[in-house]
């Protein structure tokens, strides 16, 4: 082996795609990480919404050693039970009635939009193959899901990108209804839009659209990628809304860290995914499926999406009230732990200062930071993040 120091194998043999910060993070317990020196940090990203339940929760890792001590991988040639199971619990716990376990998010939403495709195509006949999203929207980074993603900045220079997707300004039913035509297949809608700076949509819009859908044949596709697994205060966020999507999407915090995606689908959609139809090497292995049933039956056993909801409603209202006149701060909004405080100017080094003081917290676009700690958050591990912010952002206001 080559005789290059470890920092230099280090910084030179990844491919640059991340700006990482200059912390190495090595250990995690519930809410707290623990860098390379020592340092603590009080964890309000969660791995970009992925550790829902903290870090190395108990039940989790007890599922995955058993299973590790049992089997990894035989491939989808065969029935997996755990995989199976993990599917009933789903389905049991939302509106849909079939699953299709992949690796990822993007690869989630991939899944979806083949599957309306094939759907309006094969199964309806009416050759629909056009799928309309939204102006800031986030869907992932293949080439399908970054086209469909409503920002600019994630498709330069992958050009020419796939046909088939239309974009349309948030909550605007009207340009949704302008841009239906007899080629939509299907309308995919984040209900936070999270990574495009936490906003909410609208209830009456949600509903308006709704009503499109089944009205000129469209499926709606919603990607609860970020929004899943009791994040909002629900177990998924359709549910605020008292709908029920065709397709629903899911990774993130479906496997506690451990990497996991799904699709779920109406039963009417089965046929459409017909063997050899699509596929996932990795896709629902014993190990992923394993830790999927924990995670579920953690979330759902422990009504930890209600927690959430409570934690959710403190964590703004303690937010609120300490950030009350502050003319840095122009709005804070969000569903449950998922949480955006919008900026009257670029937050980048906020960030770094709330690091500085031990606090991770992440940006939604360049003005919005994004507070998504763990489910199971206390009141005081709020009350701590809370007051970090406010010194930081009282300094920001005075400087602005």
């Amino acid at each position: 082996m080559s005789e290059k120091t470890t920092s230099a194998v280090t910084a030179n043999s990844l491919l640059p795609t991340y700006a990482r910060y200059p912390i190495a993070l090595v250990k995690g317990e519930g809410s707290w990480l623990w860098d390379d020196q020592g340092k603590r940090y009080l964890d309000f990203m969660s791995g970009i919404a992925v550790t829902n339940l903290g870090h190395a929760p108990r039940k989790i890792k007890e599922a995955l050693v058993k299973q590790l001590d049992e089997l990894w991988h035989v491939s989808n040639l065969f029935h997996i039970p755990n995989q199976e199971e993990a599917a009933r619990l789903l389905t049991d716990n939302s509106s849909g009635d079939a699953v299709f376990f992949c690796n990822s998010g993007a690869e989630a939403n991939e899944a979806a939009i083949k599957l309306a495709r094939k759907y309006q195509q094969k199964i309806k006949g009416n050759g629909r193959y056009e799928i309309i999203t939204f102006e800031n929207s986030f869907h992932g980074r293949t080439l399908a899901t970054l086209t469909a993603t409503g920002q600019e900045k994630v498709k330069e220079g992958f050009a020419p990108l796939p046909e088939g997707f239309r974009y349309i300004p948030y909550n605007d039913i009207e340009a949704l209804e302008a841009a239906i035509s007899d080629k939509t297949a299907a309308v995919m809608l984040e209900l936070v839009q999270a990574e495009g700076g936490i906003y909410p949509a609208d209830p009456a819009f949600v509903h308006a659209l709704c009503k499109l859908c089944r009205k000129h044949g469209i499926l709606l596709i919603i990607d609860e990628i970020q929004t899943g697994m009791g994040r909002t205060g629900k177990l998924f966020a359709y549910e605020h809304y008292g709908i029920e999507p065709d397709i629903f999407t899911l990774a993130k915090g479906l496997g506690s860290g451990f990497p996991v995606g799904a699709a779920v689908c109406k039963e009417e959609l089965r046929e459409a995914f017909g063997p050899g139809s699509h596929g996932s090497t990795f896709g629902g292995t014993p190990i992923a499926t394993a830790v999927v049933k924990a995670t579920l039956e953690t979330i759902v056993g422990d009504r930890l999406s209600e927690r959430a909801e409570e934690k959710g409603d403190y964590l703004t209202s303690q937010l609120k009230a300490q950030l009350a006149g502050n003319p840095f701060v122009n709005d804070i909004r969000g569903k449950g732990l998922l949480v955006g405080i919008e900026c009257a100017a670029p937050i980048a080094g906020l960030l770094t200062a709330a690091q500085d003081k031990g606090l991770l917290v992440i940006s939604a676009g360049p003005n919005v930071i994004r507070l998504l700690p763990n489910l199971l958050v206390t009141n005081e591990e709020i009350d701590q993040a809370v007051s970090i912010l406010a010194e930081l952002l009282a300094g920001a206001g005075d400087n602005k």
